[in-house]
């Protein structure tokens, strides 16, 4: 969250538990979604302003430790007790994680935090679309390519390298998906991603230490770093588990696939990164076809 919370997704958040009815419960999960959204971008934003000194690797570097820290404190995983069957799947999520997010924070360093985000939110949606056989999702997949085409036509200023960075975190948070549900299956609570978050941060621990060396942070890059890993990771994380249990999984996934949109929109009050009507078209499409996909979705 990846651009999203790296912990969830919109097309495969489950459940924890039988969502409540009262209003005054709706109405606090739909202002804990709200906050996790503006919080995640909010923070991807704040992470942005510290580039200039630390770069993305440095910020993403950082994101990872609080990432870790975090996951250990809630999931307390078992080490001792994972066997190789169980640490494979975990290694590889570690390995993903960290591209993800690398990738990710490149690419809004390089194209924007809003066409950033929107690139990214194609991994879900993938896995959405792949899952089905079903004519309307064929449409669904036709309108988020044309928002991808509108996103990606050739033009002077077009940055293909921050896009294909863009498609490469979407493709590393579809791999994020698939790889959490096989650790789900096989390790108990969140200590799998947990385990993965804490290896993840173990990778990122000399690259940290290269960074602070070659281009050692002022203290404001070192705050704005930090309130990533916190906004972008710390915050979404637990806000997912507080609304998981109150809000049905369509209706989370259905507010999920607005962050394209929070992240246009942060970009261009808090970083000036104004968009043209095409863009936001692209990213309008990215949403509405993820969004139909899961008002129409039979499960």
């Amino acid at each position: 969250m990846p651009g999203a919370s790296a912990t969830t997704t919109p097309s495969t958040g489950t459940s924890h538990g039988t969502p409540r009815p009262s209003s005054r419960v709706g109405l606090a999960g739909v202002a804990t979604m709200a906050g996790s959204g503006l919080s995640n971008q909010t923070g991807a934003a704040l992470g942005s302003l510290a580039f200039p000194v630390i770069g993305p690797v440095g910020v993403v570097a950082v994101r990872q430790y609080v990432a870790a820290a975090v996951l250990i404190a809630v999931g307390r995983p078992r080490l001792r007790d994972f066997t190789w069957r169980q640490w494979w799947p975990v290694l590889l999520l570690a390995v993903v994680f960290g591209t993800m997010n690398l990738s990710l924070y490149t690419a809004i360093d390089r194209v924007g935090l809003g066409l950033a985000v929107t690139l990214e939110f194609l991994g879900p949606l993938s896995i959405a679309l792949a899952a089905t056989r079903r004519r309307v999702d064929v449409c669904h997949a036709l309108i988020a390519a044309a928002g991808v085409v509108t996103l990606m036509r050739p033009r002077p200023s077009a940055d293909y390298l921050g896009m294909g960075l863009g498609l490469l975190a979407a493709a590393c948070w579809a791999s994020y998906i698939l790889l959490n549900r096989t650790v789900g299956s096989r390790i108990p609570g969140a200590q799998g991603s947990a385990a993965a978050a804490g290896v993840s941060a173990l990778m990122f621990l000399p690259v940290g230490i290269v960074v602070a060396v070659r281009h050692p942070p002022t203290l404001e890059a070192a705050g704005c770093a930090v309130a990533a890993g916190v906004l972008s990771s710390a915050v979404p994380y637990l806000a997912d588990l507080f609304t998981l249990r109150r809000v049905p999984a369509p209706a989370f996934g259905l507010f999920m696939s607005v962050n394209p949109v929070l992240a246009a929109v942060v970009g261009w009050i808090g970083l000036g990164q104004r968009l043209g009507w095409a863009e936001w078209a692209g990213i309008g499409a990215v949403v509405t076809a993820n969004a139909l996909s899961i008002l129409t979705s039979r499960d």
